[in-house]
């Protein structure tokens, strides 16, 4: 039979975890973030924006990585089409850094950036570490399960008027 005491105590570590644990995310989720924004900057200041340096870019990943015929299949089409894909790129990175370092609609911002992570790791294959994508990748991937905009975030504050939403 439990004590009135080692319940109480019982509670408490329980809900220091859960903090613990929500704090854990909320430094992950603000460093990916400013992951995406600092690459932002960086590939802004290297001209991989621009329909040039994107199907450089692209089209040195299609000649040297080891990816999957079909993927680099995707890519060639990607770098053909640099002038519409390079932007969308430069605004995908900065809105997802963005999104994430505030803590805004966190959850299918850290979505879309296991995906863009994920699709980068695949182009990368062989020409880069394995795991200098693959950590953020799944990093991303457990902000979007963990509802990381929760704590330090924006999604705390709308998650007061509608704390069941997919959203936050």
């Amino acid at each position: 039979m439990m004590t009135n005491a080692t319940q109480a105590g019982s509670a408490a570590g329980s809900l220091g975890g859960r903090l613990e644990a929500t704090t854990g995310l909320a430094i992950v989720r603000i460093t990916i973030g400013a992951m995406f924004f600092w690459v932002f900057f960086e590939n802004k200041g290297k001209g991989l924006y621009t329909p040039g340096g994107y199907a450089g870019l692209i089209n040195y990943y299609i000649k040297s990585s080891h990816s999957p015929a079909i993927w680099k299949w995707v890519m060639g089409i990607m770098a053909s089409h640099a002038t519409l894909a390079a932007p969308m790129q430069g605004v995908a990175e900065f809105s997802l850094g963005v999104l994430l370092l505030l803590g805004l609609f966190t959850r299918p911002a850290a979505l879309v950036a296991f995906f863009l992570l994920g699709s980068l790791w695949i182009s990368e294959l062989g020409t880069s570490w394995i795991w200098e994508l693959l950590v953020p990748v799944m990093a991303s991937l457990g902000l979007a399960v963990g509802r990381a905009g929760r704590t330090w975030g924006i999604d705390a504050i709308l998650a007061r008027r509608n704390p069941t939403s997919l959203l936050w």
